[in-house]
């Protein structure tokens, strides 16, 4: 599908990180996009920079995504790209000192990056059903889901964030054919180590140390490089179904 004027596009997390890079690259293509995140303030801000849309939006709730989705709808001619980032990475051991894991910590890092994600994918999905027909495929949109290379390297402290990641990556090709028969491809994507909000935070030679465990490039990766890979599959229609690491050849280790 080519990315232009008349195509619209929902990004959760689009308030930073690899979000707001994908945002970022949409809207320079032309496209029509609505940021779905919590921060407000960072939200507002970025969409007054691309000429976007703006919705505070908590992707675990499903009445807070439908009158999001509502409202954008109201100023645009159905949905076509959906793009779902919005997650949280807390550490925590199955154990920690005596202590069982939160099981509220747990429950929360699942309800946003995977029921969050399943949320919002839905939602869009019954959507997207009703647009037109692009092309002599019949296609009528495309999911991009973000998974992480945690689904299958999951480090010490990383059980929470790993188990729902994992869960990105089995409902991809289940949910691609869900929506085979409607025209809408599902695509994840599992990134590395990337130079997120959290990762620029650290100092810089903790940022060179964790680049240099990635084989090549030995890097961390550039946001825009994911939003690279989220068009990509965008305007490849065979692409369906897959879940594509983007990680420089890494595979984690336990620590």
């Amino acid at each position: 599908m080519e990315i232009n004027e008349k195509i619209s596009a929902i990004v959760t997390g689009g308030a930073s990180g690899l979000g707001e890079a994908t945002a970022r690259m949409l809207s320079s293509m032309g496209a029509n996009v609505a940021i779905f995140d919590l921060d407000e303030i960072k939200g507002l801000v970025i969409s007054e920079e691309i000429n976007s849309d703006f919705y505070k939006v908590d992707v675990t709730d499903t009445s807070s995504v439908n009158q999001a989705v509502l409202s954008f709808l109201k100023k645009n001619e159905g949905i076509q790209i959906v793009v779902n980032c919005a997650g949280i990475g807390p550490a925590a051991k199955t154990v920690s000192r005596s202590e069982p894991h939160s099981s509220e910590l747990f429950e929360k890092v699942i309800k946003i990056n995977l029921i969050g994600s399943f949320n919002v994918a839905s939602i869009c999905a019954a959507e997207m059903v009703k647009n037109r027909e692009y092309s002599e495929d019949g296609f009528r949109g495309v999911i991009v889901n973000t998974a992480s290379v945690a689904a299958y390297d999951g480090q010490i402290g990383q059980v929470a964030y790993s188990a729902s990641k994992g869960g990105i990556v089995g409902m991809t090709l289940p949910m691609a054919r869900d929506l085979s028969d409607k025209g809408i491809r599902v695509c994840s994507i599992a990134p590395g180590l990337f130079l997120t909000p959290l990762l620029e935070s650290l100092p810089e030679e903790v940022q060179e140390s964790l680049g240099k465990q990635v084989p090549f490039p030995s890097r961390l990766g550039k946001p825009t490089e994911f939003a690279k890979l989220v068009v990509q599959i965008i305007e490849n229609d065979m692409l369906n179904g897959e879940v594509i690491r983007l990680d420089g050849a890494i595979r984690m280790a336990p620590r």
